[in-house]
């Protein structure tokens, strides 16, 4: 039963942090070296991480900086950024690529408002699957005669705590990230 309880508020919990990690890439107008995860360059035949490659800095609010360790390697990280989904043209001046972000549209703003949010719900449904998940066990469990059903009562009303605590958690992190766009 506690084992059920465990690995249901882990499953909850990698939910949540992959909605973190998802918000970190979406491009709000500011610099963030986080748009930069998903880019891998060709490094002698391996796709490599940029951040791998060069130092990563953010100089302005608008402006990142991309210095490679090996300038050989200059031309292959801006090819890799212009074919990402970045939609930022990078500008190479033979030491450095830097990314200047361009400011965003109040129309673009309320679009991302509105894919924050979609990927908030789909996140709290995530969620509630994992509950789905662990009720059924626990049903299962009962049924079998491995709990009482005052164990399985209990154990549902943890599940039942620790799904509130982290749709709370997912709605906090929406509204969050929601102001911050519209703050920009």
């Amino acid at each position: 039963m506690n084992t059920v309880i465990k690995s249901t508020d882990e499953k909850m919990t990698k939910s949540v942090k992959h909605l973190e990690t998802e918000f970190a890439e979406i491009r709000a107008g500011r610099a963030n070296p986080a748009v930069l995860d998903k880019v891998k360059v060709d490094y002698y035949g391996t796709p490599t991480a940029v951040n791998q490659l060069a130092a990563v800095s953010v100089t302005e609010a608008r402006t990142l900086i991309i210095q490679p360790w090996d300038v050989s390697i200059l031309r292959s990280i801006e090819k890799a950024i212009q074919t990402s989904d970045i939609g930022i043209n990078p500008q190479n001046d033979g030491k450095v690529i830097r990314m200047i972000f361009p400011p965003l549209t109040e129309d673009r703003r309320k679009e991302i408002v509105k894919e924050i949010a979609k990927m908030g719900e789909e996140t709290k449904v995530s969620v509630r699957s994992i509950r789905r998940d662990a009720m059924d066990k626990l049903k299962g469990m009962k049924k079998s005669s491995e709990i009482t059903e005052d164990d399985q009562k209990h154990a549902e009303k943890k599940i039942q705590d620790i799904t509130d605590r982290h749709i709370k958690s997912i709605d906090s992190l929406t509204e969050k990230k929601q102001k911050q766009i519209m703050e920009i």
